[in-house]
C-alpha cells in the first residue's frame, strides 16, 4: 500500500508516490498534532469558563457586601438622628424646667444674686424647635451630651439651693398646713377603716372626703410647690402639693385642675374644681396629708390653729 500525492497547477502538474513506510509516520505525527491542538482549545475554553464563573461569584459577593454596608450606614444615620432629636427634646424639657424654677424663685421674692438659673446656660446644638438640624458627627453629639450633663448637674445643685431658700423665706408662715380644702361643703367621710362604697367590704380610707356642689372651689391648705397635676389611678384628677419639711397634701377627684406642676401656690388659692373623677360615687374632694411619705389622719390639720 502506497500514498499517492498529486498536485495540479495552471502550468504545473506534479505527482508522487510514497510507500507505506514513509507516509505512515507522517500521518501519525499529523494526527497527534491535531489531537493536541483540539485538547488545548477545549482545556483553554474550560479554564476560561471556570474563571468567568469565579468572576461572577466575586461580583455578586461584592454587590452583597455593598448592600449590607449601605443598610448599616442608613441604620447608623437613623440612630444618630434619633439620638440627636432626643437630645433636643431633653434640652426643651430642661428649658421648661428652668422657666418653672425661675418663676418659683420670682414668686418667692428670692434675690437674684442668691439664685441665678442663667449661669452656664449658653449651649449649642439642636433643640426641640430645630428638629431638622440633625447632628451628623458622633463626636459633636457626644460633646453636646457632655455639656448637657454638666448643665443638669449645676441646675440640680441650684434647685437644692432654691428649696433651702424657699423653705426659709417669709412664706414659711403660709406653708403651715391647716383648714379645710374647700370653701363650701361638708365633711362626708373620715380617715380610718370604713365600708368600701364599691365592694361593701371593710377597707382602710387614708384621707378625708369633703362633699359639695360639682364645680365648687378646691383650695390649697398651705403654701407650697405643685408636684403633681394630672390624673392618677383611683384618684381621678389629682393635685399634689409639697409644703416642705416632709409634708405633702393631696386633693383627688377634681373635675378640673387649675394649676400646673412647678407652680408656687398660696394658702387658700383655688387649685381645682370639685368633681367625681376616678373611683368616686359623687362630687367630693378626697383630701390626704402625708408626712415623710406616709398617709396620716388629716383631721388634726383641718382643725389646726394658725399661730
Amino acid at each position: 500500500m502506497s500514498l499517492t500525492l498529486i498536485y495540479k497547477g495552471k502550468h504545473v502538474r506534479f505527482s508522487a508516490q510514497m510507500p507505506k513506510a514513509q507516509w505512515l509516520p507522517l500521518a501519525a505525527v499529523f494526527l497527534i498534532a491535531t489531537v493536541w491542538l483540539i485538547r488545548t482549545v477545549v482545556v483553554d475554553y474550560g479554564d476560561t469558563e471556570q474563571v468567568r464563573e469565579q468572576l461572577l461569584t466575586a461580583q455578586q459577593e461584592y454587590s452583597d457586601e455593598k448592600q449590607q454596608l449601605i443598610a448599616l450606614k442608613r441604620q447608623a444615620e437613623h440612630q444618630l438622628s434619633a439620638l440627636t432629636l432626643k437630645l433636643g427634646e431633653i434640652k426643651g424639657q430642661v428649658n421648661r424646667l428652668d422657666a418653672v424654677a425661675s418663676r418659683v424663685a420670682a414668686q418667692a421674692n428670692i434675690p437674684a444674686e442668691e439664685f441665678n438659673l442663667e449661669m452656664d446656660s449658653s449651649m449649642g446644638g439642636p433643640n426641640a424647635e430645630q428638629a431638622g438640624d440633625v447632628i451628623t458627627d458622633v463626636n459633636t453629639l457626644l460633646e453636646d451630651m457632655e455639656q448637657m450633663l454638666r448643665k443638669l448637674d449645676g441646675q440640680e445643685r441650684r434647685m437644692a439651693v432654691l428649696e433651702s431658700i424657699l423653705m426659709n423665706t417669709h412664706i414659711e408662715e403660709e406653708i403651715f398646713v391647716s383648714g379645710r380644702p374647700i370653701k363650701s361643703g361638708w365633711l362626708s367621710s373620715y380617715y380610718g377603716v370604713r365600708k368600701d362604697p364599691f365592694t361593701s367590704m371593710p377597707a382602710m380610707h387614708k384621707g378625708l372626703d369633703f362633699a359639695g356642689d360639682e364645680g365648687a372651689d378646691v383650695v390649697a391648705t398651705g403654701a407650697g410647690v405643685v408636684t403633681w397635676a394630672d390624673s392618677r389611678f383611683g384618684y381621678g384628677n389629682l393635685v399634689e402639693i409639697d409644703h416642705g419639711d416632709g409634708i405633702i397634701t393631696r386633693y383627688g377627684h377634681n373635675k378640673s385642675i387649675e394649676v400646673d406642676v412647678g407652680d408656687l401656690v398660696a394658702k387658700g388659692q383655688t387649685i381645682g374644681k370639685m368633681g367625681s373623677t376616678g373611683r368616686s360615687t359623687g362630687p367630693h374632694v378626697h383630701y390626704e396629708v402625708l408626712k415623710r411619705g406616709k398617709q396620716i389622719d388629716p383631721l388634726p390639720y383641718v382643725y389646726r390653729k394658725v399661730n
